[in-house]
């Protein structure tokens, strides 16, 4: 019998949020959406550990104005992209609902925040 450790429970959790389509993916889409707001506003952004710096500080930026809590995730783009069922490499993801956002903040003890509202 295997033990499911936290760092899966949280990716399994980004997932759900993924199939549930309360989850915008990749950097340009999470900065538009945090840019447009509309019906359903992104309420937190999760950026992988492995970004580039400008993706970092674009993100950063972003989060900052709008004022939106950002975590740095401890996995890579590779697995953030698989846990959300994407081929690719996937640098950041934007939940929009806050039902999910409560099943997901236990798991964000093991993020790094970056900025928080």
């Amino acid at each position: 019998m295997s033990t499911v450790t936290p760092e899966e429970k949280l990716l399994s959790t980004i997932g759900l949020c993924a199939r549930a389509r309360k989850l915008v993916m990749g950097t340009p889409m999470v900065t538009e959406a945090l840019r447009e707001g509309g019906k359903s506003p992104v309420l937190v952004v999760l950026e992988a550990a492995d970004t580039s710096a400008n993706t970092h500080a674009r993100l950063l930026s972003k989060c900052t104005y709008y004022r939106t809590p950002l975590y740095r995730l401890p996995v890579s783009t590779e697995r953030l992209g698989h846990a959300i069922g994407k081929s690719g490499l996937v640098a950041a993801v934007g939940v929009t609902d806050a039902g999910l956002l409560r099943a997901l903040t236990p798991h964000l003890a093991l993020c790094e925040p970056c900025v928080l509202s």
